[in-house]
């Protein structure tokens, strides 16, 4: 049964991130659904940006990271990406404060903010590194959303079988109406480009069984088509 999805507590910044990884251009069709795919994403994805706090009250390591990070998240969401990395002037960028607030939740976040900026920037290889290091936590969207923008990197560097393992355990790990049968959608797609028909129709009836109520699984029909074809 799908769960319903959690908002992560806010301390930084209301901006939304947009998981925006593009796919294997020579995947076409799985590129022309990204976009469409990048649409609900937009719209759930890090909607609320949250540093994963105490539950009382927070060591001054990690209020001033918080307090340190709040420019470059601003450069982040003017889509200055080098800025957001490296910082300017007096401020510093996620790269410093990954290395300077080290085991602090907002270090965490910060190379969540990195992976993301080194794809905008076209750096797959330093992407894909900040992602796997970010620690993914006990949250419904924004853990399995950064789980899925690796797995989209993967897929980008060619690494298909690993790029949808990583989809599918987005999609595990979110479990709910939102983004759960996105990252599920992907995954089919990915099958279809290898000829693996008989596993993208496994995903899209996960879809339509279990996620039923989603925007998504109103369209998957036609995906269940395709593939049976």
């Amino acid at each position: 049964m799908a769960k319903e999805t959690k908002q992560v507590q806010t301390t930084t910044t209301d901006e939304p991130i947009a998981l925006d990884v593009q796919l294997n251009k020579g995947e076409q069709f799985i590129e022309k659904n990204w976009k469409i795919i990048l649409g609900v994403l937009a719209v759930v994805i890090l909607a609320v940006v949250g540093s994963y706090i105490y539950k009382n009250i927070m060591a001054d390591k990690e209020l001033e990271a918080q307090k340190a990070i709040f420019p470059a998240q601003q450069a982040f969401a003017q889509q200055q990406y080098e800025q957001a990395l490296n910082g300017e002037g007096n401020t510093k960028g996620f790269i410093k404060i990954i290395n300077e607030y080290s085991g602090t939740p907002t270090a965490n976040l910060a190379k969540l903010y990195a992976g993301l900026a080194y794809s905008k920037t076209d750096k797959i290889d330093e992407a894909i590194k900040m992602l796997e290091d970010f620690s993914a936590q006990d949250d419904q969207t924004v853990s399995p959303s950064a789980i899925a923008a690796l797995g989209n990197l993967y897929v980008q560097k060619g690494d298909t079988d690993k790029g949808v393992e990583t989809l599918l355990k987005a999609a595990k790990k979110a479990d709910n109406d939102a983004v759960s049968p996105v990252f599920l959608l992907q995954a089919g797609q990915i099958y279809e480009s290898k000829g693996q028909n008989d596993k993208a129709l496994e995903v899209y009836n996960t879809i339509k069984k279990t996620y039923f109520r989603s925007q998504v699984a109103s369209e998957i029909d036609k995906y269940i088509e395709r593939a049976t074809k």
